[in-house]
């Protein structure tokens, strides 16, 4: 592969005007794609394989144009203080609500209060239900406008009105702190690199990939019903492996020009060991990212699978663009540890032959590594500790921050008829092959009823066969509650024994049910998960590493890092430790995806820095150097590198704390502080520990595995038959040029 990757690379260096031509038209082809195509909506939800999901399939079937998945919103209305909202100067203005609500153009439905039952029992707070033909993210922006229209005319009677649901839901935006996540990104890249020009190439590159890839999932959101929060999510994820893919071919570049090889060949080097270590980081991240689809739910395994096509892109942007953008660059781009003017380049050094940061620190982990070991088992398994208390849910009103209206009115819902009324569970009772269908309507709704932990049982609403009824359950506890959790599951152990009594199928769904189910869905596939993608993984170590060990203590490494960084997520959005900070306004449970989702990216991310910091100390120990000095080789080339990368992906991610959604918010925070452990505690630490106290024997591979294994040369051995060859080459363009 090494040697494959090195004539990619001087081909791209040489023939950079064809390169970077294909990268502009490709992006400027994904671009028009996406100018052109319908704007995104929000990810069709669908859980295949639930009871909540199978319920809602069968409303769609039996009760055709109720539009079961239109948007919603209520309007809830609160009398002034010693009014009811009976009196009839209230009464007057919530009418003319309903009045100005029904005509609305994509509105197919508005409960009056004072008809069905919209009043609470002391008469302060009342709601109105408004229900509309498409999704809540596919509504026109002159319905949302209405709404909030009609809100404010009832103001201005003097009530207290806001407004809940789904029917505000607008695109997630990241707000400037993602600017600020590039910034610094930029300053480490300067840095680190010592030059404008060469901070400024791993900045282009990422952004033309990030660019491509979200492009190309706009072209297609449409089309392959793709959610708005899957571009965020693919950017936030193709922008940090960019810069960090980028940034290692560049500084390999560098590298290789200090050792006094002419530009074209130093790319061709730079892309053959730096290269093949981007290529099998890539493979990590895009295997862990298309492994999501296991957990069988759509819009998850869309999510990976975009996320995975950027970093495809990436990886293929640093393979080529790179080396052709370092063609353009020329002599601006200097060797390793020559700095620009502007930078303070060309004054004395003092002292040359100092040892850097990376060196004196492996050094001392070599020294103590038992002391380091055990300071980095201990410390994180400290912060893993919270993750014990880990409670999972979804996200509804209840978590929004106190200063929008839907968190507003999911207030006075609760003030008037309780916290159960935002989670109402829907029961849904096929009665279709019983003799009596009415009869087992009534059974249903009498057995639930008996049931503890319920407020209120409508009666059943029969279809207009008469052979569907649904009936709506009002729990008293609040929607993300263990009490209404075990309420589901009374539900549906009481409809099982109604289903052997007569044959009719009771179905439990809903916002509240559906929100159940995906947590137990995500949770029963979390270690299905982990065996397929950290089994795969550790076989693509095996191959690159030719080792047993040294996979075997990335994995583990990797499972003490994000257990970690999901106790740090349940301390700062479960209990709220640091929330004012970090922009909590609303503690509560952690997003049932959040685990999988952070096992997904955190191992792909992970397995990035152990390929970039080992395979350097593999290469130096391939060389002939003993196991504690290949270690101290490996951190001097490339510990500056890796602590710039990863500071530049803790920066990206950490931009999306600033997200105005929560999912993204708390997906920025938990990547950033996976990576801050994983990089700083796990490779930088307890990596290098374990090859101290292990040796020689971190290397071992049973003969017949080492003759078994393909040979993919990730350390460019196979290189050195080419220097000959290249070097000729050289010699004889200075004498043409001569």
């Amino acid at each position: 592969m090494a040697t494959f990757l090195y004539r990619l690379g001087r081909f791209s260096f040489r023939k950079r005007h064809v390169v970077a031509l294909f990268w502009v038209a490709l992006l400027a082809l994904a671009g028009a794609g996406a100018a052109g195509a319908p704007a995104a909506g929000n990810s069709s939800f669908s859980i295949p394989g639930t009871e909540a999901q199978k319920a809602f399939d069968l409303l769609d079937e039996r009760f055709p144009g109720a539009s079961a998945d239109g948007a919603t919103a209520r309007v809830v209305f609160k009398a002034p203080d010693g009014q009811k909202m009976t009196d009839p100067g209230n009464k007057a203005a919530v009418q003319d609500t309903v009045a100005e609500l029904s005509g609305g153009a994509e509105v197919t439905q508005v409960t009056d209060p004072y008809q069905g039952g919209g009043v609470s029992q002391d008469g302060t707070v009342a709601y109105a239900s408004v229900t509309y033909e498409v999704p809540g993210m596919e509504l026109e922006e002159s319905s949302r406008e209405a709404l909030k229209a009609a809100a404010e005319d009832a103001r201005d009677s003097g009530l207290t009105v806001e407004i809940g649901g789904d029917a505000l839901q607008a695109v997630p935006e990241t707000g400037s702190a993602e600017i600020i996540g590039i910034g610094v990104a930029a300053v480490v890249l300067v840095i680190t690199l010592g030059s404008l020009l060469a901070a400024g190439l791993p900045l282009l590159t990422a952004i033309v990939g990030v660019g491509i890839g979200v492009a190309t999932i706009t072209a297609l959101a449409s089309t392959l019903d793709l959610g708005s929060t899957t571009s965020i999510l693919a950017s936030m994820i193709g922008l940090a492996v960019g810069i960090d893919y980028a940034l290692f071919v560049v500084s390999r570049y560098r590298a290789e020009l200090a050792e006094g090889r002419e530009r074209e060949e130093a790319a061709g080097r730079a892309v053959g060991t730096a290269g093949s270590a981007v290529v099998f980081a890539g493979l990590t991240v895009v295997i862990a990212l298309v492994g999501l689809s296991v957990v069988n739910i759509p819009m998850l395994t869309k999510m990976g699978i975009a996320a995975a096509g950027t970093v495809a892109v990436a990886v293929l942007i640093a393979l080529t663009l790179i080396p052709a953008v370092l063609g353009y660059a020329g002599r601006r781009v200097r060797p390793a540890g020559e700095k620009s003017k502007l930078l303070g380049g060309g004054r004395a050094k003092d002292k040359a032959d100092k040892p850097n940061m990376g060196t004196r620190w492996a050094s001392f982990v070599v020294r103590r590594p038992l002391a380091v070991l055990l300071l980095g088992v201990v410390g994180l398994g400290a912060t893993a500790v919270p993750a014990g208390s880990l409670e999972l849910g979804l996200p509804d009103d209840g978590s929004q921050p106190t200063s929008t209206t839907q968190r507003r009115a999911y207030d006075l819902l609760s003030e008037g008829f309780g916290p159960g009324f935002n989670g109402p569970l829907v029961v849904v009772v096929d009665a279709q092959g019983s003799d009596d269908p009415q009869a087992v309507f009534q059974q249903a709704g009498d057995e639930i009823k008996a049931l503890d932990n319920v407020v209120n049982v409508a009666p059943a609403a029969p279809n207009k066969a008469g052979d569907t009824a649904t009936i709506a359950v009002i729990p008293d506890a609040k929607p993300s509650s263990a009490a209404t959790e075990d309420l589901v599951h009374d539900i549906r152990a009481a409809g099982a024994d109604i289903k052997d009594g007569t044959g009719a199928e009771v179905l439990v769904t809903g916002a509240t049910a559906m929100n159940i189910d995906v947590s137990q869905k995500l949770n029963d596939a979390l270690v299905p998960y982990l065996v397929l993608v950290v089994g795969l993984a550790f076989l693509l170590l095996i191959v690159v590493f030719r080792s047993i060990l040294v996979p075997l203590k990335a994995a583990l490494g990797f499972l003490l890092s994000v257990l970690a960084a999901l106790g740090a997520v349940v301390a700062v959005y479960q209990w709220g430790w640091l929330s004012g900070l970090m922009g909590v306004e609303e503690t509560g449970p952690i997003m049932s995806m959040m685990p999988i989702f952070m096992v997904g990216v955190v191992f792909g991310l992970a397995m990035d820095y152990e390929v970039f910091l080992v395979t350097r100390i593999r290469e130096a120990h391939v060389h002939g150097e003993k196991p504690a000095q290949a270690v101290v080789t490996g951190f001097r080339y490339s510990a500056r590198v890796v602590t710039a990368a990863a500071v530049i992906m803790i920066a990206v991610f950490s931009g999306f704390i600033g997200s105005s959604d929560s999912m993204v918010k708390m997906i920025g925070f938990g990547l950033a502080i996976a990576v801050l452990f994983d990089a700083f505690v796990v490779r930088m630490a307890i990596v290098p520990a374990v090859l101290a106290l292990l040796g020689a024997k971190a290397w071992w591979l049973p003969k017949w595995m080492d003759r078994a294994l393909p040979n993919v040369d990730v350390e460019g051995e196979s290189l050195a038959a080419h220097a000959g060859t290249a070097d000729k080459d050289d010699e004889d363009k200075e004498l043409v040029r001569a």
